[in-house]
């Protein structure tokens, strides 16, 4: 019996790809969408009713959900976080919700400890006085320290969180984490106040549910107590910009690397655009030539996976995977 897998979006190039691999080992129709709404969703599903459902940015919520059920076996995110998808909604219909889970560890940790090293060694000033006909080499020498007397805080301290540690700790730089998952890796554990005080530079590598939603916000940036530069490539939603850019401006932060936003693109007026010391890439970390086919390749695995599986009474359990 031919099922049908519907692609709601995709910015990662002509989605021929996925529908070569889909056809090649599955009796299925595959139904490519443009979708940027949960409303353009729930339209295609109604359309189509799929078997299977992937998606990248279109947002799946519960309406969504109660659309795609009973029929949909699956959903499958093209990346790996899952914030857009309604996961309770989807479990409850016996859905289940995957990601690809580790196919840019190594990416995003390169791209974390890139920007903080470039923010350490205030290389966006030096580099932006240069083209302006300045030549100060010790310009910046009192705000630049050696690392071997600073202290790293990971906000989360995952796959990528370690590759961090591990790449600071050749300098002798010091690790302190704040991560409410029980680990055995000799980091240092500490409350999130502790960890605002005594970091130099603060790197988030958390997922984003609603008790880390802003994580780095008021709160936390009135508890800094070192200047520190902060860094994040995990989730957009991990920290207030607005409040984190005006810590920048009154000197309680020493620089700003961002990944990720709340809203993607990045607006034009956003005022993080003309702020100093900062370094502002366009959700670029994951980025490379082995990623992006292993991305791309993973979330059909996914459905592949869950449609040639058969079915366990009326339900599937819901088995997602987060990466931090």
């Amino acid at each position: 019996m031919t099922q049908t897998v519907l692609l709601t979006d995709s910015d990662l190039g002509d989605r021929g790809l996925e529908v070569s691999w889909l056809t090649a080992e599955l009796d299925v129709e595959v139904v490519v969408a443009h979708c940027t709404t949960a409303e353009d969703v729930a339209r295609e599903v109604r359309a189509c009713r799929p078997d299977a459902i992937v998606t990248q940015w279109a947002p799946i919520d519960a309406a969504v959900v109660a659309e795609a059920a009973p029929s949909c076996r699956i959903i499958s995110r093209l990346g790996i976080g899952i914030d857009m998808i309604d996961v309770s909604a989807a479990e409850a219909a016996g859905i289940q919700v995957r990601n690809v889970a580790h196919y840019c560890t190594e990416e995003v940790a390169t791209h974390a400890v890139a920007v903080a090293l470039s923010l350490w060694r205030r290389l966006p000033d030096l580099d932006r006085e240069v083209r302006a006909g300045r030549w100060g080499a010790a310009a910046h020498a009192g705000r630049i320290s050696r690392l071997s007397d600073a202290t790293l805080g990971l906000v989360g301290c995952g796959r990528i969180g370690r590759l961090v540690a591990r790449a600071f700790e050749a300098w002798g730089t010091r690790v302190i984490v704040f991560d409410p998952v029980d680990a055995r890796d000799g980091y240092e554990r500490v409350g999130l106040g502790t960890l605002a005080e005594r970091a130099d530079i603060v790197s988030l590598h958390a997922p984003l549910v609603d008790s880390t939603r802003h994580i780095v916000g008021e709160e936390f940036l009135a508890a800094v107590r070192r200047r520190p530069i902060v860094v994040n490539t995990a989730r957009g939603g991990l920290i207030d910009v607005d409040v984190a850019v005006a810590a920048l401006d009154d000197g309680r932060i020493g620089g700003l690397g961002l990944d990720v936003f709340d809203v993607e693109p990045l607006s034009e007026d956003a005022a993080i655009r003309h702020a100093p010391s900062t370094i502002i890439t366009p959700h670029a970390a994951w980025c490379s030539a082995q990623a992006l086919p292993d991305l791309r390749r993973g979330a059909i695995d996914n459905v592949v996976e869950a449609l040639t599986q058969p079915l366990a009474g009326n339900a599937a359990v819901a088995t997602t995977e987060m990466v931090r």
